[in-house]
């Protein structure tokens, strides 16, 4: 009600201000208008005669009297109005006023009711838990008594076996583990066995079928070099134009090239002999040039010496480029191309290294493609997989370190770093392209026909694989076979089971991986026989 007043007293306070309004305005047209009659009668006064004026004066005040009525009239009309509109817009508040106090309180009376049913549902839960918790209080006593008993029968019962079984409990578990642990060891061998056949039929199938497609699409001549060059002379009297006067001209020759002549009697040659292919390639290019020019003396041969070299570091950069385009390598630095081209004057066991590492970034990303990862790093990593050997004859170190080091000089991908670090195990590879290149590597040098090796570390390595296998337990003899490809070991049937082969056969491998060097890999096989023999009479 208060609301009401309130808002009825304002619609009223509006209204007059407003009617003040229109009465003021009324007023001022009524004053302009009386002004505008009094100049009229002025001017009429002026231009004509009294009398006439006082009428048009009398018309003009009757004019004025009839507007100003006309005017009230107007006001109280617009007063009635204005407040008639004031009661109906008081009335129209006052109804939504009672509406909305009407909808709150419907409302306020709908969340008391949920408040109390939620509250009577909160209280027969609590109920319901104080009697849950009785009846667990009564279980766990019940439990408590139960477990009571059962340890003074389960120390009567212990009592009386140990008494019957004439052994103390702690003996009793000795034998029950020792015998646990023998049927565990037996299970996981014959578990092992199984899960290891089953995994090696499926990989080499796998790797059979990756490996073989792999070299059959990379198919690469290989060229046996040696530590020396021979240089056919047109006859045996250019052997004494090459010594020289006191031999200067042989000094001369050696000196430019670090390259040492061997001039013996072998009828019309000449041998180079140096550990650096590149030197021995620029004394052989130097010394042909100067038997055709037929002018040997000490100037002509440092001129030619100097025109060779040059000629060699060609050869190299294109070689370098040649073996980039081969390998579908793209985007490595002029430098390390450059390094690359003088793989072509290095050989590691008769094999050519350039060769050897074009083939083996092929390889290694045939099988990329084949397994669906990273090919570019793959053939990357493979080309660039030897560059240590291009100066490890310089450099301190291993050449997978030293190739490390000039891939970071020239800023190459850390991956590619990662995978000529551990292509031979100096760390241990993370990536599948670092595994990929160590296989591309073993099979681009184990391949039959690419390497050659002496007869004395061959010998050597078949002693030292009879030798590992003889030293364990149980084994009778071991046979090294296929070239040191394979060791077949023989043990003894009686001390050694056909669980215990497996772990034997393990532990000779890693013995292998740890104190061997070789190419490719090893099969280890170790057989156990029982025989039984009669003799009908």
């Amino acid at each position: 009600m208060l609301t009401y007043f309130t808002l009825t007293q304002s619609v009223f306070s509006k209204n007059a201000v407003f009617l003040t309004n229109s009465l003021f305005w009324n007023i001022v047209i009524v004053i302009v208008l009386v002004a505008a009659a009094a100049v009229i009668g002025a001017i009429v006064t002026h231009n004509h005669d009294v009398k006439n004026a006082e009428s048009k004066v009398a018309q003009a005040s009757a004019m004025v009297s009839t507007m100003i009525d006309d005017a009230q009239k107007k006001a109280e009309t617009i007063k009635k109005e204005t407040i008639l509109e004031a009661k109906e817009e008081a009335y129209r508040l006052k109804t939504e006023q009672e509406r909305e106090s009407r909808e709150r309180r419907s409302e306020l009376q709908r969340s008391e009711r949920r408040l109390q049913q939620r509250e009577e549902a909160i209280e027969k839960k609590q109920d319901s838990l104080e009697q849950r918790e009785q009846n667990l209080n009564k279980r766990i006593k019940a439990a408590e008594a139960k477990e009571a008993s059962i340890d003074s029968l389960y120390e009567q019962q212990r009592a009386e076996l140990e008494r019957v079984a004439g052994m103390n409990a702690e003996d009793a578990k000795a034998i029950v583990l020792n015998e646990a642990e023998r049927a565990t060891r037996h299970e996981a061998a014959v578990m092992i066995r199984d899960i290891e056949t089953k995994a090696r039929a499926e990989a080499e199938r796998r790797a059979v079928n990756i490996i073989s497609m792999a070299i059959q699409r990379c198919a690469s001549d290989h060229v046996a070099e040696l530590t020396v060059s021979v240089v056919q002379l047109p006859n045996d009297d250019m052997k004494g134009r090459i010594i020289g006067r006191e031999g200067r001209n042989i000094r001369t020759l050696e000196t430019a090239t670090g390259v040492n002549l061997i001039i013996d009697d072998t009828p019309e040659a000449v041998i180079l002999s140096s550990f650096d292919p590149v030197r021995r390639e620029v004394a052989r290019i130097a010394l042909e040039k100067l038997i055709l020019d037929g002018r040997i003396h000490p100037a002509r041969i440092e001129e030619m010496v100097e025109k060779a070299r040059k000629e060699v570091d060609n050869q190299i950069r294109e070689a370098g480029e040649q073996a980039v385009f081969e390998a579908g390598v793209h985007g490595l630095h002029h430098e390390l191309v450059k390094i690359l081209g003088r793989l072509r004057y290095r050989t590691s066991y008769g094999q050519n290294v350039l060769q050897h590492s074009i083939e083996v970034s092929q390889l290694a990303g045939l099988m990329a493609t084949e397994l669906g990862v990273n090919v570019q790093l793959a053939k990357r990593a493979g080309l660039l997989h030897d560059i240590g050997k291009a100066v490890d004859h310089e450099v301190e170190g291993t050449h997978p370190q030293i190739g490390a080091d000039i891939a970071k000089k020239y800023r190459e991908n850390n991956q590619v770093i990662h995978c000529i670090l551990a292509h031979h195990n100096d760390i241990e590879p993370t990536t599948v392209e670092a595994v990929l290149v160590q296989a591309a590597d073993a099979i681009s040098a184990a391949r039959p026909g690419a390497r050659r090796e002496s007869l004395e570390n061959y010998i050597k390595r078949l002693e030292k694989l009879e030798e590992i296998a003889n030293s364990f337990e149980g084994v009778d003899k071991s046979f090294a076979i296929q070239a040191g490809r394979e060791v077949r070991i023989m043990v003894h049937s009686d001390t050694v089971t056909d669980a215990d082969i497996i772990i034997i056969a393990k532990q000779i491998v890693s013995r292998i991986e740890n104190e061997l060097e070789y190419p490719g890999q090893i099969k280890v096989s170790v057989i156990r026989e029982t025989r039984a023999t009669e003799y009908a009479k």
